[in-house]
């Protein structure tokens, strides 16, 4: 896909109409903007088209945004860190043009000479408004015609046209103002997602003939050897080869407890050294990497719309014309049809009705307050795919959990181990380890680290990993089966019941029962208010699936306090099941928390999909609909709390912009508003909802 910076969008409004209109070109397979990354991404039907289909976007580009800057991305791009958020101030003592206009019209209010105040306003208008009139006549000339810089303008040379030049002045002057917080909150929010960046590390140690050379973390190759010292970062995914350090995980996993990494320990990208150097053989190239993953998550934050603002967007579209033409109703027709108007405070009446009816606060607020509330959860280390996302998981009223390495740490290990006869104790291990090492299961993964001999995988064939029950293989001549005891039910093996603190996997050689080993596993720690703080949250009821024997299952649940569990599940009991909950109440709302590959399917039909993003499978994290970044369930809660609070903040404007501006309308078709009254009604609530949306980034 490629990629195009569109450097200082931040009108969410302009970012739709583009994003429309590159929709369109023929050359265009398939576009969107991404709004986190200030870009648009677009797919071509031949390459060949690359240069036209540039050139067109950055026409289309400066028809609605003329000051933004449209570039091509630099590959090393993605890895620099994020820039410092800036105060308010900021933003205003970078527009000189808006301080020397309001120099002038200041300076205007203690002039008494006529003449002089009005090239001082028109100065002062000129300097403040010049890329919104020069946007509006630009657009004319395109046939772009309605939309607010069209509004602003005719609005503020109608106002100068009956002599109300300083209301003219303020209606310019309080539009920019409202697009200087507009700029304001969305660079904070889209840092607060960008921060996340910052686990990338920009470079990489590459041993290179016994030198070391500073390479990019893309032009690393599965094989090559990197060294990373004390204070680096993980550059790709990898495996020590050499060295013994501590590493803090953080940045990835949440934990805040630094690990040990030694020699044969597989080390994430992302990680950051601690102490100690430590040289790590290339196993995944920087695509294929866990922050690269993650990385690509943030990148398309925003691609997907919430209804509310799809509709406003539709609603602005339509409403604007409409609004245009009823000010021209007003400002001639009365005096047209009654004797004795005055065509002059007829069309004053109209340019108020203009001011006020333009949809700013709006079209503006609404699509701020979704990626105000996606930065908010991202500071959170909750990355929220879209605003159609944000506005269902404030509905949400059902939460089914997968059980391992989702509400527990899916770190296995064995702790008990039972043979019918003892001295086949070490023979029943060895097959069982060997056997197993062709899985990646967590189960099969515990039992081949507990055995401590050399494992040699040529030793085995005829593997087969059976669905939510074991394995079967064959080694050095040995019918091996390891799983539950559905497994051995259906190879008509007779075992113990046992009854036991963990998960029993049962081995069978030969279609002989020789024993079990018992594998646990613990709750991830400060979860045990999770369903608590859920329930605070009006989440009704919390339901956990696992594959594990029910016994295992009913533990965490009295442990968890969770309502319900359905144990034993195969993977495709898992959608079965799923859908079962849905249908049984068609208006529920209902998510779906997990973290591996059999996951993957249920997180797709669920009404919101979240995953562990840190140590969750590539396919979970690619089917959910939010990712937990840090692994931690308890941030379910602070996302709900977010979603809701956004939903509240979204709504207060909804009902701000449209009562003031219909109480203010009514006031002005009967001669009761003034300029400044239509002033107050369009850019005055508008800022005063761009206000509002900020409250959403300082949310705790």
């Amino acid at each position: 896909m490629e990629v195009v910076i569109l450097e200082g969008l931040n009108c969410s409004s302009c970012a739709d109409k583009i994003e429309q209109k590159v929709k369109q070109l023929p050359e265009i397979k398939n576009s969107f903007i991404d709004f986190v990354d200030s870009s648009i991404k677009f797919e071509l039907d031949s390459i060949e088209d690359r240069e036209k289909v540039l050139k067109s976007i950055k026409e289309i580009v400066n028809t609605y945004e003329p000051h933004v800057v449209v570039r091509e991305k630099e590959k090393i791009e993605i890895g620099r860190l994020p820039a410092k958020k800036s105060s308010i101030c900021t933003y205003f003592i970078k527009d000189y043009k808006l301080i020397v206009g309001i120099a002038l019209f200041v300076i205007s209010m203690f002039i008494s000479n006529p003449q002089i105040k009005l090239v001082l306003y028109v100065g002062s208008y000129l300097l403040i408004g010049w890329n919104v009139i020069i946007t509006a006549f630009r657009n004319i000339l395109k046939r772009e015609v309605f939309d607010e810089n069209f509004l602003m303008t005719i609005a503020t040379i109608g106002a100068f046209a009956i002599g109300e030049y300083a209301e003219g002045v303020a209606v310019m002057f309080f539009y920019k103002i409202g697009e200087l917080f507009q700029d304001y909150a969305v660079d904070n929010s889209r840092k607060s997602i960008k921060d996340l960046v910052n686990i990338k590390a920009s470079y990489a140690n590459k041993i290179i003939k016994n030198e070391l050379i500073k390479v990019s973390p893309e032009d690393l190759s599965v094989g090559d050897i990197i060294v990373v010292k004390a204070g680096e970062k993980v550059a790709v995914d990898g495996e020590v080869v050499e060295g013994l350090s501590w590493v803090d995980t953080s940045p990835i996993t949440g934990e805040s407890v630094p690990r040990k990494f030694a020699i044969g320990d597989m080390i994430l990208s992302g990680y950051i050294n601690n102490n100690s150097v430590l040289n790590v053989r290339v196993t995944k190239e920087y695509s294929e990497s866990t922050v690269a993953k993650i990385l690509n998550l943030i990148e398309n934050a925003s691609a997907k719309k919430s209804q509310t603002e799809k509709f406003i967007t539709k609603f602005a579209r339509y409403y604007t014309p409409v609004v245009v033409f009823a000010a021209m109703a007003i400002s001639f027709i009365p005096p047209l049809l009654m004797s004795g108007q005055s065509l002059g405070q007829w069309v004053h009446r109209g340019l108020i009705f203009l001011v006020i009816s333009c949809p700013c606060a709006l079209v503006v607020s609404i699509p701020l307050g979704y990626f105000a509330g996606i930065g908010a959860a991202s500071k959170e280390g909750i990355l929220i795919k879209g605003g159609q996302y944000l506005e269902v998981l404030k509905n949400i009223n059902t939460i089914v959990f997968d059980k391992t390495g989702t509400l527990t740490k899916g770190v296995f290990t064995v702790n008990k181990v039972f043979v019918k006869n003892e001295e086949d104790k070490e023979f029943m291990i060895e097959c069982a380890a060997k056997s197993e090492a062709l899985s990646s299961h967590p189960l099969a993964t515990s039992i081949t680290r507990y055995y401590e001999g050399n494992i040699d995988i040529k030793e085995i064939d005829d593997f087969e990993e059976i669905g939510g029950k074991g394995i079967r293989a064959n080694y050095r001549g040995h019918q091996v089966l390891v799983g539950n005891s559905k497994l051995m039910s259906q190879e008509g093996i007779l075992v113990d019941q046992v009854d036991e603190g963990g998960t029993v996997s049962y081995v069978a050689i030969d279609n002989k029962y020789y024993g079990y080993l018992v594998i646990s596993d613990e709750v991830k720690p400060g979860i045990e208010t999770l369903v608590y703080n859920l329930k605070k949250q009006g989440i009704k009821e919390v339901v956990m699936f696992t594959g594990d024997q029910s016994r295992v299952a009913n533990e965490i649940k009295h442990k968890l306090k969770i309502d319900r569990v359905k144990a034993e599940l195969l993977p495709q009991d898992k959608v079965s099941e799923f859908e079962k909950l849905k249908n049984n109440d068609i208006k529920s709302h209902i998510a779906f928390v997990g973290d591996g590959i059999n996951d993957a399917p249920v997180l797709a039909i669920a009404d919101v999909g979240i995953s562990m993003g840190a140590l969750g499978s590539d396919a979970a994290i690619e089917a959910s609909d939010v990712v937990l970044i840090t692994d931690e369930p308890n941030k379910i809660v602070e996302g709900i709390k977010i979603a809701k609070f956004t939903n509240k903040i979204v709504i207060q404007n909804i009902i701000l912009a449209l009562g003031v501006k219909a109480l203010v309308l009514i006031l002005g078709a009967f001669g009761l508003a003034n300029m400044w009254a239509a002033i107050f009604a369009d850019v005055g609530v508008a800022l005063i909802a761009i206000l509002n949306v900020t409250r959403i980034y300082f949310k705790k």
